[in-house]
């Protein structure tokens, strides 16, 4: 199993979104990088959820639930498919991961302008510890 995290603009779809939806299908991504990410993950892999711009916080956990397929927006790219598996009842804010040491490697920090990142075991860990104390 692998970690990742996705980062998404909650005024465009937020994690309640997803709670709402049952699923969804993560479309236009049109970074290299990222489609590269996209690729490499497998059902059953965990996601966290990344509220970027307005609230800067990691608020959920999901789980890859359909791997690489063709974008149906520009097939010449790549798309997965998430279910939400629960909502955080304490975000984990920007501000907390850039203070914990054991995350200031993680690309949230050192390549901010990425959509779909991955992560260690250790790091995804350590994010979901935060979301509970």
């Amino acid at each position: 199993m692998k970690f990742w995290l996705v980062k998404q603009e909650p005024e465009a779809y937020s994690f309640d979104d997803l709670v709402k939806d049952g699923k969804t299908e993560w479309t236009g991504v049109r970074n290299f990088q990222a489609r590269n990410n996209l690729q490499a993950m497998k059902v059953g892999d965990k996601v966290l959820f990344y509220h970027s711009v307005s609230e800067k916080s990691v608020v959920g956990l999901a789980e890859v639930s359909r791997e690489e397929f063709p974008d149906p927006i520009d097939e010449k790219w790549v798309a997965v498919e998430i279910k939400p598996v629960e909502k955080f009842a304490k975000p984990v804010s920007l501000e907390q991961i850039k203070a914990e040491t054991g995350l200031q490697n993680i690309a949230l920090i050192k390549q901010s302008r990425l959509s779909v990142m991955p992560l260690t075991e250790g790091e995804f860990d350590l994010i979901l510890k935060l979301s509970t104390n």
